[in-house]
């Protein structure tokens, strides 16, 4: 049994950056990588993510209109913007590319940590696609929407070894041509990958609701900072 590496004050770029070159190889079953890209998942698929025992996450917000709130939407998810909370941020200077890898530092109490993940794909342009609404809990059913042309940019950061849950992550942003609304969305499936995490894991999902709604608070502020006024 691996031991999470802790520190007791931030860890620097350079402790940061040996870190993740010492994670090697994603924790979840190779059968699941870049599984986000496919949402919305199917009946089957989703059952089958529920058999494995991975609990589902979504959170979908309008963060404005147009064109231009789009590619704000955009640079910002590029920059990292949506990732900056405080307690939990990335290094805002990490490339967003395929194998890329990157670490969310969390502060927890008295101790710092950082998980790390890889970008398992990314895909930006244009898309004629069912995109999800919503989930709806506690079925974990997903909710679409009818098939419309949008363009989009998102990626999936899977978890490596040394990452105390273990599955995939989505952070999309979207532009939704027939009604101009921009959305930012963030879609994962976890499990804890520790023993640790198996007996806080009530704590680490509410910390993901929390990072949920922290994150998308900060993109409708960042997308709508600066915006030009209309009329």
């Amino acid at each position: 049994m691996w031991i999470p590496r802790l520190w007791l004050k931030r860890p620097s770029a350079q402790e940061e950056k040996s870190f993740l070159s010492s994670c090697q190889g994603y924790n979840y079953d190779e059968k699941y990588v870049g599984a986000t890209a496919e949402a919305p998942w199917c009946a089957d698929r989703l059952d089958q993510l529920k058999r494995d025992g991975f609990t589902i996450n979504h959170t979908r917000v309008k963060v404005g209109a147009g064109t231009h709130a789009f590619e704000r939407a955009k640079d910002k998810l590029q920059n990292w913007r949506h990732l900056q909370l405080g307690w939990a941020s990335v290094d805002p200077t990490t490339p967003i590319k395929v194998g890329g890898k990157f670490g969310i530092v969390v502060h927890e109490l008295v101790a710092w940590l950082v998980n790390p993940l890889q970008i398992a794909y990314l895909s930006d342009g244009k898309e004629d696609h069912t995109t999800s609404l919503s989930m709806i809990e506690p079925r974990n059913e997903m909710k679409p929407v009818k098939s419309r042309a949008s363009q989009a940019f998102a990626f999936g950061g899977g978890t490596l070894r040394g990452h105390l849950l273990a599955g995939e992550e989505r952070f999309a942003v979207e532009w939704n041509e027939e009604d101009d609304s921009v959305w930012y969305e963030i879609l994962s499936f976890s499990k804890p990958a520790h023993f640790l995490t198996v007996a806080g894991f009530p704590i680490l999902r509410y910390q993901q609701k929390l990072f949920a709604k922290q994150s998308s608070e900060a993109m409708i502020r960042e997308v709508n900072n600066d915006m030009p006024l209309k009329g």
